[in-house]
């Protein structure tokens, strides 16, 4: 075994391996599973490492308990946003996820229960099988926070829900329901068991050769290097837009419990 999530666990990530499913369960619930730099990283090397493990035949990217994710930890988001200018926008933990997430090989299936915004609904753009229950609750904010899409989301979502439909997520910045994500092909079914639903999937995809699924993934994401290139390139303009005017009036409002008036800007 040479999976350092398993090896060596984190304290807020969960990591199981049972007959080639590598199940990855973010656990931190106080936050809601909002994820911080360091668990960024931990689950991209996760992922990276699963990629190249034969033990690993398919993995299962869940919550621990009743939420999948928050999205960004506010205050480690604003720690980043002030140090913004010693990395490169591409190398910043929530993007090196992303293209982890983009990059992987294998079948990367997702089991959502309650709140997934943020990059909780963009990695989901990156998974190959996706289902989510009733008590889901989905939302794509950035907008509404003075920034702009992420993850390739831009380019992702236009194409699984057609443009109209994306636009109405990612424009918007409104909360939808698990009615309105299998509307818009963001998952594939609404299961009662999610979490079981997600289990039995993964050990009918791990029970399949493993060249022929990787081989297959490969030929539907053929654009693979484009996609990651994008994510990049969103990456570049979302931290432009970080410490904007509209972004810390956003974050004046939050924090003051109010609606922000963006009327000041044009």
């Amino acid at each position: 075994m040479t999976l350092s999530c398993i090896q060596q666990p984190h304290e807020h990530l969960n990591a199981n391996l049972d007959n080639g499913v590598l199940t990855l369960a973010i656990n931190r619930p106080q936050a809601k599973n909002a994820l911080y730099s360091e668990l960024y990283l931990w689950i991209a090397k996760a992922l990276d490492e699963a990629d190249q493990d034969s033990s690993v035949r398919t993995v299962i990217l869940r919550g621990a308990d009743a939420d999948f994710s928050a999205g960004n930890d506010m205050q480690d988001f604003m720690k980043s946003a002030a140090m913004k200018d010693q990395i490169r926008a591409e190398d910043g933990p929530p993007f090196v996820l992303l293209k982890s997430a983009a990059k992987f090989s294998k079948p990367l299936i997702a089991a959502v229960r309650g709140v997934a915004i943020g990059i909780g609904v963009t990695i989901l753009l990156h998974c190959d099988l996706v289902y989510a229950d009733n008590t889901a609750l989905f939302q794509i904010p950035f907008v509404s926070l003075g920034l702009s899409p992420e993850g390739a989301s831009s380019k992702l979502l236009a194409r699984q829900a057609g443009h109209v439909k994306a636009a109405e997520l990612l424009l918007t910045a409104d909360r939808f329901n698990s009615e309105k994500a299998l509307a818009t092909n963001l998952i594939n079914s609404i299961e009662e068991d999610v979490y079981t639903t997600a289990q039995k999937k993964a050990a009918q995809l791990a029970a399949l050769p493993l060249a022929s699924l990787v081989q297959s993934k490969a030929l539907m994401k053929h654009d693979v290097d484009e996609i990651v290139s994008w994510i990049d390139h969103e990456a570049v303009i979302f931290m432009s837009r970080v410490g904007s005017p509209e972004m810390m009036e956003a974050v004046a409002a939050f924090m003051q419990k109010r609606k922000p008036d963006f009327s000041q800007f044009n």
